[in-house]
């Protein structure tokens, strides 16, 4: 290795200890997805949703250049549960546990409590992957910690875990694709006539008794956040047990990254009484949170389904992701897509046995896939 190729590589247990302007430059340079922005990670942080006392203990992997510059980073963090991650592992804490290890606390390379695709590897070039995977690996081992795992991979860095001999693991999410749509009936056209006339029915019943509105950037005030703020904490208490993030977080987020939060509110005789929250990335909307005060006929899938596909059409995006899980979203034009992640496990039998059931997983979940897009809405010859 020359003087040139020298890194250096550091956790940091706090975005506190990182230049921000320097991550975003690497953010930016891998696609400059909102969830992996120096802006929503600090805001997660400062606001305690992440940090002592709630299982998400920041350890950001870095790698400094000879001459001192960030060239990579990687949002990772101790985790001392499962809960929040959208890939699900508690059986195999479970066995490595009943086995005499101990699990937790377990390296998780992702963005808290967000499961949409996104960059794991920020790099200022592609030679530095391997050097960053090898930091996590290294990490990992020399602590002694049971596993890491990378989660909601793209497809690029899909393929640059596997070839670093990471064992891969598929999901199923369901995300809306955009055809060049001119509008929302243009989308419902590519639909077979009674499941076209389902969806007019499902919008027109929910707007016939509420205003519906969508804000973005300064048009966001404290007084929306305090409505969200109720809806999310019913959502995250049926759900969770209890919110994953705290009320400031969503003030933070209003502050610094307004330009990239669509929020759609519903109001009842000029009270709201739902809402849902999506993040714009360059090319596609991430649907968040959603929570209401009262039930009304079909209104979860206008706010968080019928409404993202309106904005997604208007401002040219080529994607919708609608979160986890959700086969009630096929009948609503979101088509089955595979999701990855990516799992070091240092013990070479745990490695073993987690393999085996991965293969056995993978072959499922695309058989499940195959039957689920033979369910799509669409006309003959139409996909999503």
């Amino acid at each position: 290795m020359s003087q040139s190729d020298v890194i250096h590589a550091a956790i940091a247990s706090s975005f506190g200890d990182l230049d921000h302007n320097a991550w975003d430059r690497l953010n930016r340079a891998c696609g400059d997805n909102p969830f992996t922005s120096a802006t929503f990670l600090s805001a997660l942080e400062e606001s305690t949703s992440v940090g002592p006392g709630t299982g998400w203990q920041p350890a950001y992997l870095t790698i400094h250049d000879a001459d001192g510059q960030l060239a990579a980073a990687m949002p990772s963090y101790l985790k001392g549960h499962s809960q929040g991650e959208y890939v699900f592992d508690h059986s195999w804490a479970h066995a490595f546990e009943n086995a005499g290890g101990q699990y937790y606390p377990k390296v998780q390379i992702t963005s808290p409590f967000t499961p949409a695709t996104g960059p794991r590897l920020l790099c200022a070039s592609d030679k530095w992957h391997m050097p960053l995977i090898a930091g996590a690996q290294n990490f990992t081992s020399q602590n002694g910690f049971s596993s890491a795992h990378a989660t909601f991979l793209n497809d690029a860095e899909r393929k640059i875990f596997d070839e670093a001999g990471w064992l891969m693991r598929s999901d199923t999410q369901f995300h809306w694709s955009n055809q060049n749509y001119r509008d929302f009936d243009d989308f419902l056209a590519t639909f077979v006539s009674r499941k076209r006339k389902a969806v007019r029915k499902e919008r027109a019943r929910a707007q016939a008794d509420v205003d519906i509105i969508r804000l973005s950037g300064a048009d966001i005030t404290e007084a929306h956040w305090d409505a969200f703020w109720i809806f999310y904490q019913d959502t995250g208490m049926r759900k969770y047990g209890r919110p994953y993030l705290t009320r400031k977080a969503f003030s933070l987020m209003g502050q610094t990254m307004a330009d990239k939060i669509v929020l759609v509110l519903a109001y009842q005789d000029g009270e709201p009484v739902a809402g849902a929250l999506n993040f714009l990335g360059p090319d596609a909307l991430y649907g968040r949170y959603w929570g209401c005060t009262q039930h009304i006929d079909c209104l979860h899938f206008e706010l968080c389904y019928y409404q993202a596909i309106d904005i997604a059409i208007e401002r040219g995006l080529s994607r919708v992701e609608a979160g986890a899980q959700g086969g009630h979203k096929l009948a609503r034009g979101y088509a089955p897509v595979t999701t990855w992640s990516a799992h070091y496990l240092p013990d070479r039998g745990f490695h073993s046995a987690v393999a085996d059931f991965l293969e056995q997983e993978r072959q499922a979940v695309a058989q499940d896939q195959e039957f689920l897009g033979a369910m799509a809405p669409f006309r003959k010859g139409e996909t999503a």
